[in-house]
C-alpha cells in the first residue's frame, strides 16, 4: 500500500495469550492476522450505532499480508494501529503497525471492500467511513 495518504483510524491495545504460542516460544504467525482483524472490527462496531454495522452492507477482506519484524511473546501486550489510504468507489486499502515496547513487531495489510450482503456485489463505501480519509487528503 502507498504510505502517500495514510491516516490513524484506530488504535487497539491488545494481551498476548498463552495459546497464541507455538512450539516455537512465540506467537504463530497465523494469529498476527487475528490480531489485525480485532483491532478492524473495534473500529468498524465504533463506527455504526450499535447493531447497524451489518445492516445491507458490510466489509469483507480481499486479501492480507503481514511481514514479521520481530517476534512477540507471552506474557505481553501491544498495539494494533490501524490505517486507511486513500479510498476507492467500494475499497480501501488498510494498514495495521503492531507495536510492542515502543517496537514495531510487525506490519500488515488488507484491502477492504464493502459489499451488498444480499448479492456479494460491491458496494459504495459508507460515508463514515470515506469522510475522514478526504477531509485528510485535504490538509
Amino acid at each position: 500500500m502507498s504510505h502517500k495518504h495514510r491516516l490513524l483510524v484506530h488504535t487497539s491495545r491488545q494481551h498476548i495469550r498463552w495459546g497464541d504460542m507455538d512450539a516455537l516460544g512465540h506467537v504463530n504467525n497465523t494469529v498476527y492476522f487475528r490480531y489485525m482483524e480485532q483491532a478492524r472490527i473495534e473500529w468498524l462496531f465504533a463506527l455504526f450505532p450499535p447493531g447497524a454495522a451489518f445492516q445491507g452492507t458490510g466489509p469483507v477482506i480481499v486479501n492480507a499480508s503481514c511481514t514479521f519484524l520481530e517476534p512477540l511473546v507471552y506474557p505481553g501486550e501491544f498495539e494494533v494501529r490501524m490505517f486507511l489510504g486513500d479510498p476507492g468507489r467500494s475499497s480501501v486499502n488498510s494498514s495495521y503497525d503492531l507495536v510492542s515496547g515502543g517496537r514495531t513487531a510487525a506490519e500488515g495489510a488488507a484491502k477492504i471492500v464493502w459489499i451488498d450482503l444480499a448479492t456479494g456485489r460491491s458496494a459504495p463505501l459508507p460515508n463514515v467511513v470515506v469522510a475522514p480519509l478526504y477531509a485528510a487528503a485535504r490538509d
